[in-house]
């Protein structure tokens, strides 16, 4: 639920109020106990829904149904947020050229969903003797997905990892089209 409270009929400490009805008609300028009065008689709550404004706007509405109303709202703005994962591609500096192409597949398929992606090195023992071979395989790995994602971070040690961040890039679609229906053949004419 929202975590924005409300003052409700008689919390209501303005003495002049600008007064709306449920469906958003402006009534007018009006003494808080007209506004508390019009809410009794139409068996609504007045609910301040703008207490900043000069002077505060009050709305007569059931007061349960406007929370459920902007806990749906919320709701809503929650679902239709794209959550955006950090995934993980792990090589080590020895691989050999097909488990190289699996990860750069799996790596396509994140970067495809539109997942922001952390390719990683991992050094193991005697392999820590050779680091040259880290910022290597990170540029091959950065240009075999050059076409469809962006370095974010570029590779950088962490103890005995080489790592870098990719951010997937939308592809433009070209425009064929737009081309062929422009262009008019002489039969059409």
């Amino acid at each position: 639920m929202s975590t924005q409270s409300f003052r409700v009929n008689h919390q209501i400490s303005a003495k002049q109020v600008r007064l709306l009805r449920e469906d958003g008609t402006q009534i007018g300028v009006v003494s808080r106990d007209e506004a508390l009065s019009q809410g009794r008689e139409s068996g609504l709550d007045a609910v301040e829904i703008a207490p900043m404004a000069s002077p505060p706007v009050v709305k007569l509405i059931d007061y349960k149904k406007f929370l459920y109303q902007l806990a749906k709202k919320e709701r809503e703005s929650k679902a239709s947020q794209k959550k955006v994962d950090l995934k993980e591609v792990r090589l080590t500096p020895f691989m050999a050229e097909n488990d190289f192409q699996v990860k750069i597949n799996r790596a396509r398929e994140f970067l495809t969903d539109g997942h922001k992606l952390r390719v990683t090195i991992k050094f193991v023992g005697r392999q820590l003797t050779h680091r040259e071979f880290g910022p290597q395989l990170m540029d091959k790995t950065i240009a075999a997905l050059a076409d469809m994602s962006a370095v974010d971070q570029t590779g950088k040690w962490f103890g005995k990892q080489f790592q870098a961040t990719l951010t997937p890039v939308k592809k433009t679609k070209p425009r064929s089209n737009e081309t062929k229906d422009s262009q008019v053949s002489p039969q059409e004419v």
